[in-house]
């Protein structure tokens, strides 16, 4: 995840920031955006000191240089000098001192978050010429890319795995049997500036948010990004969960910010090209989970904030990146809400009793609460709407599914229209944050929404294993599958193997990876579509715990025989979710044109050239899709634009 054309750098004035800019939460900390032209250049990361010792957690060093060139470095005068000395004094002599006598819950414990192959690792450049066991199939030359969680500084105070910076590993798998390993951090503007401080300076949106204390880490935050020491107008994120793949863009996902767009460079590295922002169109964060619809090639979102109505908004991008009318979803309390899914005509949104209550930080508790008294419900709402006019709203009662697998619309004996979701249940269902998971159960479910009737039905499909983190096939999203892959999580949060459900028979199949090895999501690329719905390959980066060797594993998924193995030549942490780009979409991102920036507006990157958009935007069908694709035919194209911006 790193810059080759870097292009968003954070500058940091010397005078207070705009105070304007109101801040807006989601379940992590979310403000909203300046409408200042981006800095050009992203700077790169120095090593910061080595950050003290946490009780109880031995790790390696993470922290080193990443890139060469400029430095970033906050401009402060006198004045900030003497206000920033200050608010480190209070920091250090009164909120540090108070989080030592506070005991932390096992969730954001960071001995226990950080510990054997959770703990983070350095970025590792391109290392070619990997042993590969076995024969790497034809249909799977392009790139493995995996997101997760990877702090830059070893926690000094409560860390939950969901706070670290991400980083994306990346595994390209060329003909010849040839493949190459590379890992990166993606440059987001915290970690920028944080590794320009040498220090963690942002507040761990659940590791540190909770009570009085959390107060007093926000209230310094924002202290500092008055004084000038930090800037927040470009963003707060960690982009370390999710990872999708969109007209020619590997853009990095968390919900509390918006994308980040990550090249994948021809020789198998990660570039942080930059924050993106859909030509100016996208001012709020996104969920981790955007769908892109494989009938249209539109994407579609949501973006929720928790401080203030409407708490969600619905929308889409089509293929030429042109953003549809936002549809405000009315909720009674703004809800956590990381996943959705889609059908062939809808899109079926969760509102689930797991909310945020800032007002909890004041009675001393965790924003991120249980609401016992709210039924979980689903929302059925046309891909097509421009208001929430037409969403039927019906209950789901004890139901909490973080992630969807797959939802599609079938009639009934009844003649009835019905909505089948496919997703994991999870109990109890704030688990996660609380530290309750000793008893968390994750059980694959089906969800029937009968649209005549508005009443629901709910059947566990595996019952006693624990299933999370998983696809199906994504040619077939939307639509009636037999088939979804999902990790066994066992001993939760570890994946100990993968398991292929059969929706229709309720049938497992498990592929484990054995003693002492352990996983994460699957990744299934399809063959081709004459081989049926299962015709494909199964991907997932392992790690021996005793050895601390990784390797990619390749798995048919026909059989679920693992027909071929990569040795990574690093540890690879455990980490989110991943996607597959094809050496056809692969050469697809060459095409992309970078148009003029005009002032005030955010439009793609055409501040790099400087240069005046020769040619119109033009849409034409894409030659592998028939889909329409938009390109400014006038600039010069992304190979070029390193030398034009030297």
């Amino acid at each position: 995840m790193h810059i080759s054309h870097q292009i968003l750098s954070v500058s940091i004035p010397s005078k207070v920031h705009d105070q304007s800019i109101s801040p807006s939460f989601t379940c992590k900390i979310l403000i909203n955006q300046s409408k200042n032209a981006l800095p050009r250049r992203l700077p790169p990361i120095r090593p910061p000191p080595p950050p003290p010792p946490v009780p109880g957690l031995e790790l390696k060093p993470v922290a080193k240089p990443l890139r060469k060139g400029t430095t970033f470095s906050p401009q402060l005068n006198p004045l900030q000098k003497l206000a920033a000395s200050a608010l480190d004094m209070a920091e250090k002599l009164i909120v540090t001192e108070l989080e030592k006598k506070h005991k932390l819950n096992r969730s954001v414990d960071p001995a226990i978050q950080l510990e054997g192959n959770f703990a983070p690792v350095q970025e590792c450049s391109v290392q070619h010429d990997l042993e590969v066991v076995g024969t790497i199939p034809p249909s799977l030359h392009g790139v493995y890319v995996r997101n997760g969680a990877n702090p830059l500084f070893l926690p000094t105070n409560g860390h939950h795995l969901f706070d670290g910076d991400g980083m994306i590993h990346a595994v390209k798998l060329s003909a010849g049997n040839r493949a190459s390993y590379s890992c990166r951090f993606t440059k987001t503007n915290r970690l920028i500036q944080e590794a320009a401080l040498g220090r963690p300076i942002f507040p761990k949106p659940i590791g540190e948010l909770h009570g009085h204390l959390g107060l007093a880490r926000l209230a310094l935050f924002f202290s500092r990004s008055l004084i000038g020491l930090v800037n927040t107008s470009q963003g707060v994120g960690v982009a370390n969960a999710g990872l999708v793949y969109f007209n020619g863009r590997l853009l990095a996902m968390s919900e509390d910010d918006l994308p980040y767009h990550v090249q994948l460079t021809t020789n198998g590295d990660l570039e942080t090209i930059g924050r993106f922002d859909f030509n100016g169109q996208l001012k709020d964060p996104l969920i981790a989970h955007p769908k892109v619809d494989p009938a249209t090639g539109d994407l579609y979102t949501l973006s929720y904030n928790v401080l203030k109505k409407p708490y969600l908004k619905f929308f889409k991008f089509d293929t030429c990146n042109k953003k549809s009318l936002e549809v405000s979803i009315s909720l009674q309390q703004p809800t956590m809400i990381h996943d959705f899914a889609i059908t062939e005509t809808h899109v079926i949104i969760p509102d689930h009793p797991v909310v945020f209550k800032m007002s909890e930080m004041i009675r001393g508790g965790s924003p991120v609460v249980h609401d016992p008294k709210k039924v979980s419900r689903f929302g059925i709402l046309s891909k097509n709407a421009v208001d929430e006019s037409r969403i039927q709203w019906i209950d789901v009662p004890n139901c909490f599914c973080f992630h969807m697998w797959n939802a599609y619309e079938e009639i009934n004996e009844n003649g009835d229209k019905i909505i089948v979701v496919i997703n994991s249940c999870m109990t109890p269902p704030h688990s996660i944050f609380s530290g309750d998971d000793d008893s968390l159960q994750s059980e694959l479910s089906e969800i029937r929404l009968n649209l005549k009737t508005g009443k629901s039905t709910r059947r566990v499909i595996v019952s006693g294993v624990n299933l999370e983190v998983g696809q199906v096939n994504k040619q077939q999203l939307g639509q009636k599958t037999r088939y979804v892959y999902l990790a066994i999580a066992d001993p939760w949060p570890k994946c100990c193997g993968i398991a292929k459900v059969d929706l229709f028979t309720g049938k497992v199949t498990k592929f484990l990876y054995g003693e002492e090895k352990f996983g994460g999501e699957p990744c299934f690329v399809p063959s081709n579509a004459e081989e049926g719905e299962d015709g494909g390959f199964l991907m997932s980066l392992v790690t021996n715990e005793v050895s601390e060797k990784s390797q990619l594993v390749i798995i048919e998924a026909s059989n679920m025989k693992q027909i071929a193995s990569i040795k990574i030549p690093t540890r690879v942490p455990y980490g989110f979710h991943g996607t597959f780009v094809s050496s056809q979409e692969l050469r697809k991102q060459s095409q992309i044109k970078y148009p003029h920036i005009r002032i005030g507006d955010h439009e793609e990157f055409g501040h790099l050239t400087g240069r005046q958009p020769t040619k119109p935007y033009h849409c034409r069908p894409d030659p592998h899709t028939a889909r329409p694709n938009c390109y400014n035919y006038g600039l010069a194209p992304e190979e070029a634009l390193q030398s034009l911006v030297a």
